[in-house]
């Protein structure tokens, strides 16, 4: 049961972060201010957040090929597929910020 309240806690605060983006985004950026720093700060947070998500799951298959009592397989498994959709979903996000880049660096002056 805890594996479900954690996916539910990973999705609210994916839903959290997208909600503080788009708020971000319909403001837009104050008269002297940047949102440079902010975003940084959350792409930073993010990729600590699946770097912690997979060593986590590290730890928890090392534990379960170790033999360890304490360790289901079922909770291997989800700490894994977490671990890989948290990587997909990064991997994702990276993709776009590369495209957009480019996107940008041949716009014409």
């Amino acid at each position: 049961m805890s594996d479900i309240s954690s996916i539910n806690q990973v999705l609210a605060e994916m839903r959290r972060l997208a909600a503080a983006a788009q708020g971000d985004a319909a403001h837009g950026p104050q008269a002297g201010q940047t949102s440079g720093a902010d975003f940084s700060a959350l792409l930073k947070q993010s990729i600590d957040q699946v770097n912690d998500t997979q060593k986590a799951a590290g730890k928890l298959s090392a534990a379960f090929g170790a033999g360890d009592p304490n360790v289901d397989v079922a909770e291997v498994m989800v700490a894994l597929q977490k671990a890989g959709v948290a990587f997909q979903a990064m991997t994702e996000v990276r993709n776009r910020l590369v495209s957009a880049y480019q996107d940008i660096m041949s716009m014409p002056v």
